[in-house]
């Protein structure tokens, strides 16, 4: 067993917990989650790259879990969610860091390597478009309007964040079943219904939503990737057309893009093993 530290971590004005494994003098690795999950989604990762040498850093983005939920939407737009990672490097005293997003982690992985290419090594995306993407597909692509619909549903206030209490066995549920079978166990629904249940946690996590309708930082980054990227995608994605995956890779300077033919948007759960040795032989190469 990989011993993991808990840290709480002061970055951008908030305290956010990160779990912490593997040689303090390794390349760091920041993992960063999306909706609905939190640390914990990365577990399936965090023991391998450790193992390999590599030192990891997972923390609950802001909002999430046990960190902090700072008030209003505005705290949750791009600009504040990369800052919080400038600040992970920062306190990890690095001038760099390799930079893994899944869902929302992914979408906040982008935006930072846009804005921040001199902060980045590397960069890996699972199942998240580039952000200049996603919002050309989402209003010019009927089906992926519908697959987005509840982008809309998401911008109540009080609504969704209260059903989501209310109904938060059948929301695990709900999750379960958009997976292959066995990617999220029982054991893992009580663990994630334990975080949601977090005070504040569920309004700050449906505030990444309203942010990203409501307060889009203008003017935006240049939209070229000049990280080397590589793009992780499994194509059976219930929320999001596999197409957008080629339009991302485009924006990229160095950019690979492999698809998971039989894999969901819970690609890292699903076929833990494929993307763990995808993702290191990424790093390794030159």
């Amino acid at each position: 067993m990989i011993p993991y530290d808990h840290a709480l971590i002061k970055t951008n004005g908030v305290n956010l917990h990160v779990v912490q494994a593997g040689p303090e003098d390794g390349t760091l690795v920041i993992l960063l989650h999306g909706f609905p999950e939190f640390w914990y989604g990365w577990r399936k990762q965090i023991d391998f790259l450790a193992e390999q040498g590599y030192r990891v850093w997972a923390p609950d983005q802001r909002g999430y879990n046990i960190s902090e939920k700072p008030q209003g939407i505005a705290a949750y737009n791009l600009n504040e969610l990369s800052a919080d990672v400038i600040g992970l490097i920062d306190a990890a005293g690095r001038e760099k860091a390799i930079l893994v997003g899944h869902d929302w982690g992914g979408g906040v992985a982008w935006w930072t390597a846009c804005k921040y290419p001199e902060r980045l090594s590397k960069l890996v995306i699972l199942n998240a478009p580039h952000h200049k993407v996603f919002r050309k597909t989402l209003s010019s692509d009927v089906s992926q309007m519908q697959k987005s619909w509840y982008f809309a549903y998401l911008q109540l206030p009080v609504i969704p964040e209260t059903l989501m209490s209310l109904l938060s066995k059948p929301f695990a549920r709900g999750l379960q079943a958009s997976a292959k079978a066995g990617a999220f166990s029982d054991e893992d629904m009580v663990e994630y219904q334990k975080a949601w249940a977090q005070p504040g946690a569920l309004q700050s996590m449906i505030n990444y939503y309203r942010a990203a309708v409501q307060q889009m930082p203008q003017p935006q980054p240049n939209p070229q990737v000049k990280v080397p990227t590589l793009i992780l995608w499994g194509k059976q994605d219930f929320a999001l057309n596999a197409e957008m995956a080629q339009g991302s890779v485009k924006l990229c300077d160095e950019g690979k893009l492999v698809y998971f033919e039989t894999a969901t948007h819970w690609i890292q759960h699903e076929e833990p093993d494929r993307v763990n040795q995808s993702m290191v032989e990424f790093f390794k190469s030159t």
